[in-house]
């Protein structure tokens, strides 16, 4: 059994990018493995529902070509997570185009080893009449079988044991549909028989790149070491340093109690945790623990197209605007609904967005200050494009020519920094399914396949 085990990652995710001499200062440590997590759903439900990427085309190659022509070439494995963004077919199926590419390219070939996530639909339907589906929280509504068979891709997010299962394969490359981000991670570390609790603190740790070390950044590297009785992180870049500081902020990030991380299938308990400083920069982590569950529940997602976008973007320097802008919005709003009395009410919404005032929390904003201008950024969602692109113009010009006590100036009220204003987005999602499942087998749900590529 190994006593220590390195893992590098490259960035926060694949195609973030990353410097090369921080990626080769890694590569110089012999790393056991890259690993890398390619998702989020922090943007929202789009990229599932439209199978889009969050990264581009260009980015995932430039990426992926320094994994092939830095790591594979020297035997070190790939594992990639929540491949192309969502982790859906569509998305792992455009990686893996990526990955070809990048292959053919170098003259290389290279044994795949691919880990599908999604869930069929009629087993979630199946799960729901056996009662093994449940809310990921309170404000989450109970999962209908209707709204099953209104949403697109679904996908889950697999623990460690499917891709441990891919890793024994001996495959040069893993690509992962929907992972929990750490666990890509863990996976490497508990296949060489790690603590499981130590494995996915350090995949916590290291899944969003450098965003651990000080200035935090997802576009740069950090190596951790994997010891018996605690792990390491260290920055590949000199220019950031890891303390105990950061290295416990980011254990303590995105979760709803700081000191308890859920996973698939257990619990991470880092009541008793303690963060040393070995040296400048390098940081040890001691004392989690990991707490098995009853019942072993993956999460699911899903994504409905709900309605379609057109946003304009504009700003506002009159002070006589900008302290009645609220007011002046809800008459505009009411001009342009007797304007279309022709539309179904319900067939589109009206939303203002008002950055120097309360853009970001709206009516929450503790503190609202208006600056000498702001951004009025405004959307109208209709249930057609031609809905939402019909309101969205009626918004503009009725705004642009409101009449608002005290103006002086009649030539327009806007200024845009774009022609043309009126932006089609087109679909928008909402999260239709955003459950647990309950599984008997936390392998089942994620077949793995093997290949070589180039074809």
């Amino acid at each position: 059994m190994k006593e220590e085990l390195k893992i590098l990652s490259p960035c926060g995710i694949l195609g973030y990018g990353f410097p090369k001499e921080s990626f080769l200062r890694g590569i110089a440590r012999e790393p056991d493995a890259i690993v890398v997590d390619a998702g989020s759903t922090d943007a929202g439900p789009h990229k599932l529902g439209a199978g889009c990427s969050i990264v581009s085309r260009m980015a995932m190659y430039q990426d992926l070509q320094m994994f092939v022509e830095h790591g594979v070439t020297r035997g070190i494995p790939v594992v990639i997570g929540s491949a192309g963004g969502a982790g859906a077919d569509v998305h792992v199926q455009w990686a893996l185009e990526i990955l070809e590419q990048v292959l053919a390219n170098a003259g290389l070939r290279a044994k795949i080893a691919v880990v599908k996530a999604d869930i069929p639909h009629e087993a979630v339907v199946s799960a729901i009449h056996e009662g093994r589906i449940a809310p990921m929280g309170t404000n989450i509504p109970e999962l209908k079988e209707d709204v099953v068979e209104k949403t697109g891709d679904i996908v889950a997010q697999m623990g460690h044991e499917p891709v441990i299962e891919a890793l024994n394969t001996g495959a040069d490359i893993v690509v992962c549909g929907r992972a929990y981000d750490p666990s890509t991670f863990a996976a490497v570390c508990i296949r060489e028989g790690f603590d499981p609790a130590l494995s996915y603190h350090m995949g916590k740790v290291l899944e969003c790149g450098a965003l651990c070390a000080e200035p935090g950044t997802t576009k740069d590297c950090i190596l951790g070491t994997m010891y018996r009785d605690h792990f390491q992180v260290e920055s590949m870049n000199p220019e950031r340093l890891c303390t105990t500081t950061t290295v416990a902020a980011h254990t303590f990030y995105e979760k709803e109690n700081p000191c308890v991380l859920h996973g698939p299938g257990f619990v991470l308990d880092l009541t008793q945790c303690r963060f040393q400083q070995d040296r400048p920069g390098v940081v040890s982590v001691y004392g989690s623990r990991y707490e098995k569950a009853d019942k072993y529940y993956i999460k699911l997602e899903g994504a409905q197209k709900v309605a379609y976008r057109t946003f304009v973007v504009s700003a506002v320097r009159d002070p006589l605007l900008i302290s009645q802008i609220e007011a002046v919005e809800e008459k505009v709003k009411e001009s342009v609904a007797r304007q279309l009395h022709t539309l179904e009410p319900g067939s589109y919404q009206m939303n203002y967005y008002n950055y120097g005032i309360n853009g970001i929390m709206g009516k929450t904003e503790p503190d609202p200050v208006a600056g000498h201008e702001i951004c009025v950024m405004f959307e109208a969602i209709g249930k057609t494009q031609e809905i939402a692109n019909t309101v969205c113009a009626s918004m503009r010009s009725t705004l642009l020519h409101y009449g608002y006590p005290g103006r002086k100036s009649t030539a327009g009220n806007l200024a845009f920094p774009f022609a043309p204003s009126d932006v089609p987005f087109g679909p928008v999602y909402r999260f239709s399914v955003y459950h647990l499942m309950e599984i008997p087998d936390p392998k089942e749900p994620f077949p793995v396949q093997c290949m070589e590529l180039p074809r």
